[in-house]
């Protein structure tokens, strides 16, 4: 794999050899009884015992799909499953296709292969596995080529992926996983091709305070996307979660993350992004650290 690619998405095997090389300090999750995850590319984790889910990311071009078998034995000798974000574009930027090339490539067939020999290659993982497609599809930042379209053009893409990975792949679960916005229910493919609800969750509290006039809470942010999923009737995990502040912000995130079970009963799981930022922070808030060992401002 090439080490030169941004860190969201180097895999499992990766991170391994970077803890033999750089052993860290064991970390804790925020305290609460619902299912916790991490996305850890560094292995910083990787003795935690209450960690439920290894969240890995890969995209479906020049992907080093042999890792795989790294990341199965990985998580089956921690007992974890696995969420996997498939990202439908390559590693490298200045590679990249434009929205509208890939918008056609998915919709003449000439992707099809890709998802088929991604998705196979997923499906010798002998984990529970729950599989992320083309996530954040209703975010208007601009940073992933998927999103924004049409929502009927993102909905067929999304229905042709689902429909060849579940041959492919046929124990997985699939996961439709929106930022949460107030456009979100315009993307939604349907029942039959959603098993969970994925949402990300991120505050910055420098960001909050310069923009929105004031800290928001976990309930803040949360609260209205989680009442715009439930309309599905689907399960929902928190897919992205991270929250940068001072002492007393993080330790009330922390204190909300993973005990507001009785006031989200449709929560089933939060999974924590343990990495700098890959993309800017707007009005130029730079690539925020949302690592715990990094995430209290001094």
């Amino acid at each position: 794999m090439k080490r030169i690619l941004p860190p969201k998405f180097i895999l499992i095997s990766l991170a391994l050899a970077s803890l033999v090389a750089n052993p860290v300090s064991t970390q804790t999750v925020p305290p609460g009884p619902l299912p916790f995850g991490i996305y850890d590319p560094y292995g910083e984790f990787s003795d935690v015992q209450d960690v439920a889910i290894e969240h890995l990311f890969l995209p479906w071009e020049d992907v080093f799909l042999p890792s795989l078998a790294e990341a199965e034995r990985y998580t089956k000798s921690r007992g974890r499953s696995i969420l996997v974000t498939i990202e439908p574009w390559t590693w490298s930027r200045d590679e990249r296709n434009s929205p509208k090339t890939l918008q056609k490539g998915i919709a003449d067939g000439t992707y099809d292969n890709t998802m088929r020999t991604v998705c196979a290659a997923l499906a010798t993982v002998d984990v529970p596995m729950t599989i992320r497609w083309a996530q954040e599809m209703d975010d208007a930042s601009g940073q992933f080529i998927w999103a924004g379209w049409t929502p009927q053009t993102y909905i067929d893409a999304y229905r042709q992926m689902i429909n060849i990975c579940r041959i492919a792949a046929p124990k997985a679960k699939f996961m439709w996983s929106p930022l949460g916005t107030e456009t979100m229910a315009a993307y939604y493919p349907g029942d039959d091709y959603v098993d969970v609800i994925g949402l990300s969750v991120f505050s910055l509290q420098p960001w909050e305070e310069a923009t929105l006039g004031g800290v928001q809470s976990f309930d803040d942010i949360f609260g209205p996307r989680y009442q715009r999923a439930l309309q599905f009737g689907k399960p929902i995990i928190i897919a992205e979660l991270g929250y940068i502040g001072d002492i007393a912000h993080v330790t009330e995130w922390d204190d909300s993350v993973r005990t507001s079970a009785a006031k989200y009963p449709e929560l089933e799981a939060v999974v924590y992004f343990n990495q700098q930022e890959v993309y800017p922070w707007p009005d130029g808030f730079g690539l925020p650290n949302w690592r715990r060992t990094a995430n209290v401002l001094n």
